[in-house]
């Protein structure tokens, strides 16, 4: 079965999830020989990035509404005559305007409960849980045009042991410390407010082991949180290490993945890379994590916004490594059976042969 041609568009200006997945997507899609092509943001942080070799476009995307934007999507749309059209985020998505019918089937990607006023002018839907399915077609989308698709994770890459331990002794992380690890822009969704508070609740050692907290990441509430953790009195328990565009050395060198999401967080990709690398994960409850993640055989779960049950569950997984490494191979099963790329691009596939027929 072969793909009929695709254009991937997204007019995203910084890196998050949704650009993360997109950059992932794409090198899948390099990789299978997919005839796609890829529309980004003229000097957005994608345009730096290894996107698998793909035929890359630069747009200008200046706002949703201005018509040199629209009238670029426009020609290069005429130009690529793709058979599918694939759009993340709103901007992209609102200047993406097809007549059904009469040119290629508009699909726009969504990854979040967002206001479907920018989306309702697609022609499909794909959401990546069956719970942001379900509110799609609450919301009035046709239930026959939603289709759910998972994210995927790609199996791990093992960093060599010598870079491993030059970064511990750059970051001057003790030997024998627990090192907790967080995923995230620092955004209110990801809940590091209460891990923060969680560590201050926590001793100074677990099991004779000192305690370090890794904050992946960056994003508009870091001032803020530094600040909380100056006042908890925890600074010297956490290290900023910004915006990791591969995380691989920090998850390889983890004992536990902590995952503090609010209600509102969709799916999680740190779930399904905490699962590939073989971890144990802590995750708060939050609408993805109950889709996806099992209490206690894939992951220890906590209530959303929850500092002290958040330090309960690090408590216990510290002192128990033997419940730690049964979460941690469960989990890894599912990210190989349930999550894989093949199975995952397989399901993409399909659907757009389906839709381009």
């Amino acid at each position: 079965m072969s793909w009929p041609p695709n254009l991937q568009m997204v007019a995203s200006k910084s890196l998050g999830g949704a650009e993360r997945w997109f950059i992932r997507f794409s090198r899948a899609l390099s990789e299978l020989d997919a005839p796609a092509q890829l529309a980004i943001r003229k000097h957005s942080a994608l345009s730096g990035m290894d996107l698998g070799g793909l035929v890359v476009h630069r747009l200008p995307y200046c706002t949703t509404w201005d018509p040199w934007s629209r009238q670029a999507v426009a020609r290069l749309i005429d130009r690529v005559q793709p058979a599918i059209i694939q759009t993340y985020m709103g901007r992209a998505t609102r200047l993406t305007r097809i007549v059904p019918g009469k040119g290629p089937v508009h699909l726009a990607r969504l990854g979040g409960y967002y206001a479907l006023g920018p989306y309702r002018h697609a022609h499909g839907w794909i959401g990546n849980t069956r719970m942001l399915c379900d509110w799609l077609v609450q919301q009035g989308l046709p239930a026959n045009r939603v289709y759910h698709i998972y994210n995927f994770i790609d199996p791990p890459a093992p960093v060599a042991a010598e870079r491993i331990a030059e970064l511990r002794e750059a970051q001057g992380l003790p030997d024998d410390a627990w090192l907790l690890i967080c995923l995230g822009r620092f955004v209110p969704v990801k809940g590091h407010t209460h891990l923060l508070a969680a560590l201050g609740l926590l001793p100074e050692s677990i099991a004779g082991r000192p305690l370090r907290l890794l904050m992946l990441g960056d994003g508009p509430l870091a001032p803020r949180l530094k600040r909380q953790a100056d006042q908890l009195g925890q600074s010297q328990r956490i290290l900023w290490l910004g915006w990791q565009a591969d995380p691989s050395p920090y998850l390889q060198m983890a004992d536990l993945v902590v995952f503090p999401s609010l209600e509102e967080e969709t799916l999680g990709n740190v779930i399904l890379e905490s699962w590939a690398w073989g971890k144990p994960l802590l995750t708060a409850s939050f609408r993805g994590a109950r889709e996806l993640a099992r209490h206690s055989e894939d992951a220890w779960c906590v209530p959303c916004a929850d500092a002290r049950a958040l330090a309960q569950g690090i408590k216990t997984l510290l002192a128990d490594p033997p419940r730690m490494a049964q979460i941690a191979a469960c989990g890894h099963k599912r990210a190989l059976n349930e999550f894989s790329r093949p199975a995952i691009m397989a399901r993409y596939q399909e659907l757009y042969q389906q839709l381009a027929m």
